[in-house]
């Protein structure tokens, strides 16, 4: 028995942030941010639109594409760190959102590397007898935005993706996931302020320490690292090489450091998914996202190789291998 994606679906918001309306806000330009990043524009959601409505859009098509009622769900798994609230879980709120009454429901935080995460704890639940499970990867990033900070706010976008999880006797499926992190990175890109070591105060908002931090330099050359060690790693867990790569599907960070790392893995460019231009980094939704976009154009094919590849804050970095 293994498991298979039956069918994904995303959502972006309406809302189109421009790195022309961003040179408005912040000391910067559109050539500075293409250059550094690839990023053209970013999603950003309207007042009073939450992670979770994001995330219930993306499962509704991931739900229509798998051809399964929402009742029939298991488990609800929302990979995310810009959840609705502390507490209940977001994925309470979108099982309530899709009237999915008897499947269960808990977030899973990994930063940038929450839906690989996600994905392989509904890989274990389906491998030992759960029917279908709901993996969603939502992220509001624009509410731990310093808008004051070029460096960090050109970087960051909102969206969701989603994947419905079933299990199979064919040779398809989830082939195998791979998962690591290293806390003693943990402030390369972090969040310091608006938890319990750092309660909210006028001191944390006064000094934006409920935004998000970031090394860049040092981010960057840990994010070409661990990406392609994760990617080596899961291509020779099956015996594969990078030729038998069909579609790397990559966290959506930056094109710099996914042409550096495509170039260390000597894969094509035109084997690597990228819609960063268009929706920046949008955390634990950028690899579903992605996914959702290439398999509703026509890219990925039944029989093809799908390799994904994801760094993030924690450090965490993980891998996952999918024969579609």
């Amino acid at each position: 028995m293994r498991s298979r994606i039956l069918g994904t679906g995303s959502c972006a918001p309406q809302r189109v942030l421009t790195n022309a309306d961003l040179e408005r806000m912040v000391a910067t330009s559109d050539a500075w941010i293409v250059e550094r990043t690839g990023i053209r524009q970013r999603r950003v959601v309207a007042p009073g639109e939450a992670c979770s409505d994001l995330g219930i859009r993306a499962a509704r098509r991931a739900l229509a594409a798998a051809n399964i009622q929402s009742s029939e769900l298991d488990l609800i798994l929302v990979a995310t760190c810009t959840g609705d609230v502390p507490l209940p879980p977001t994925a309470s709120v979108v099982q309530h959102g899709l009237g999915a009454a008897k499947a269960a429901a808990c977030d899973v935080s990994a930063a940038c590397c929450g839906f690989i995460y996600a994905l392989s704890v509904a890989d274990a639940f389906v491998c030992t007898g759960y029917r279908y499970v709901l993996v969603i990867g939502s992220e509001v990033m624009s509410t731990v935005m310093d808008w004051t900070d070029r460096n960090t706010c050109v970087l960051f976008g909102d969206g969701a993706g989603a994947v419905v999880v079933g299990s199979t006797e064919a040779e398809c499926g989830i082939l195998s996931t791979h998962l690591h992190a290293d806390g003693r990175l943990s402030d390369l890109i972090h969040v310091p302020g608006g938890g319990s070591s750092l309660p909210p105060s006028e001191h944390v908002v006064a000094e934006r320490l409920q935004c998000v931090k970031m090394r860049g330099n040092e981010t960057f050359k840990i994010a070409v690292k661990t990406m392609e060690e994760a990617i080596r790693e899961a291509v020779a867990d099956h015996g594969f090489g990078i030729d038998d790569i069909d579609w790397l599907v990559p966290h959506q960070a930056n094109i710099r450091i996914l042409r550096a790392v495509g170039q260390r893995i000597g894969l094509p460019p035109e084997r690597v998914v990228i819609n960063v231009d268009r929706f920046g980094n949008t955390s634990a939704a950028s690899i579903p996202l992605a996914l959702d976009e290439a398999v509703r154009n026509g890219a990925v094919q039944p029989g093809q190789v799908v390799v994904m590849a994801a760094f993030g804050a924690g450090l965490t970095w993980a891998s996952g291998v999918i024969r579609w």
